[in-house]
């Protein structure tokens, strides 16, 4: 169970990043608005760089409560 709550954090925080970094860059770069994300929250461009810290904070624990394989015993 706690592989697969690991990977679907982990999961969840690539999508947030990844939203995250696209609103910031077309608002900053180009000032449009790609993604999905403006269509939930509007929030300025730098609050996005908040969005991308979650994301990479959901990937990180995602990765630190996976389960490490067990190890098999060679007979």
């Amino acid at each position: 169970m706690r592989t697969t709550i690991g990977y679907t954090v982990e999961s969840i925080g690539y999508v947030v990043g990844a939203q995250g970094f696209v609103s910031f860059a077309s608002q900053t770069l180009f000032g449009t608005e790609w993604g999905w994300m403006h269509k939930v929250v509007d929030l300025p461009s730098t609050a996005y760089l908040g969005i991308v810290v979650v994301g990479l904070a959901l990937i990180v624990g995602g990765v630190k409560t996976r389960k490490a394989p067990e190890r098999q015993e060679v007979a």
